[in-house]
């Protein structure tokens, strides 16, 4: 029995037709996958490049993006693998590494979702107190917290999950989410009781704040002058079309560990590359259409001539 408990290979069973389309399933992911990383690199760039973008807002939306960046390479080169193997196979201590990347920093990007929030109500609401509040070592602790505090959350289910005992070595995905609860023996109560608290802490409270912190500075705006109005409409509306985005992908996630077995494989398939698709591509897409600094810089950066021409008039 010890042999069988030893076995440290999962096999992802979520896949659907992989002999049939590996190699469009490989084109399309491995184009998705760049796209990815040049757009969200190039956005990055230009914040690290142009000093009028070293503001906390746009050192927030970096962070964003780089988060976008690591969430998609814990997933996406095992995807490209997959596609081209025979068999769809996992190391079980590379699953947990996997679930802890793929959750550690979905979740830090709630709590960023929330420091941008919070940025905005400074900056909006107390514009005279705004260089005050936040000073580079107050942006210096927010990140930290919103990347160590997720961490230290995830760590506890990941190495409880590493200790127990395992019946089963078939995984019903394509990577290693919330489902892997499903391999142990025996269901962990502590990692239930735990998994609760933890979406309330790093999901449940930030959506909470934000939506408190975004109705307030909507109250103010439109008790305000035009020009007020204008700069809420400007540097909120991106981010609130980047909480609503990923709001829902959580929930996909959620959903899909809660589905019953006879779900349609297809559907489940479906789901699940929503919840590493979309995200990554909308963000830099938002941020680099709707934030009119980031926007002018890209234009100036791919269409040089006609930056030109605009700066002219």
């Amino acid at each position: 029995m010890e042999d069988v408990f030893n076995v440290t290979y999962i096999t992802l069973n979520g896949y659907v037709e992989v002999e049939k389309y590996r190699y469009l399933y490989f084109f399309i992911m491995i184009t998705v996958y760049c796209l990815i990383i040049f757009y969200n690199s190039t956005i990055v760039y230009l914040i690290w490049k142009h000093k009028n973008l070293h503001e906390p807002m746009y050192i927030f939306i970096a962070a964003l993006l780089i988060n976008s960046v690591v969430l998609s390479s814990a997933v996406y080169p095992k995807y490209l693998i997959d596609f081209l193997s025979d068999t769809q196979i996992i190391s079980y201590s590379a699953c947990l590494v996997q679930f802890f990347t793929f959750y550690s920093i979905g979740s830090s990007e709630f709590l960023l979702l929330s420091v941008m929030a919070y940025d905005r109500y400074v900056s909006i609401c107390n514009p005279l107190q705004y260089p005050t509040i936040m000073r580079k070592n107050t942006v210096c602790i927010f990140l930290l917290l919103a990347w160590l505090v997720p961490a230290a959350h995830i760590a506890v289910p990941a190495v409880l999950s590493a200790k127990s005992k395992l019946c089963h070595f078939t995984l019903k995905a394509i990577f290693c989410n919330n489902t892997i609860y499903r391999l142990q023996c025996v269901s962990s109560r502590v990692i239930t009781i735990y998994g609760v608290v933890t979406l309330v802490d790093l999901a449940v409270l930030p959506l909470l704040f934000i939506i408190f912190t975004y109705t307030k500075i909507l109250f103010i705006a439109y008790r305000s002058c035009k020009e007020v109005k204008k700069k809420a409409a400007e540097t909120c509306l991106p981010h609130l079309l980047v909480l609503i985005s990923y709001s829902c992908l959580c929930a996909y996630d959620i959903s899909i560990a809660r589905v019953e077995s006879n779900f349609p494989k297809t559907a489940r398939f479906v789901m699940m590359l929503q919840t590493v698709f979309y995200n990554p591509l909308l963000n830099p897409l938002i941020y680099g259409l709707k934030m009119k600094e980031i926007s002018k810089h890209l234009k100036t950066l791919f269409l040089p001539a006609k930056a030109s021409l605009l700066m002219n008039h």
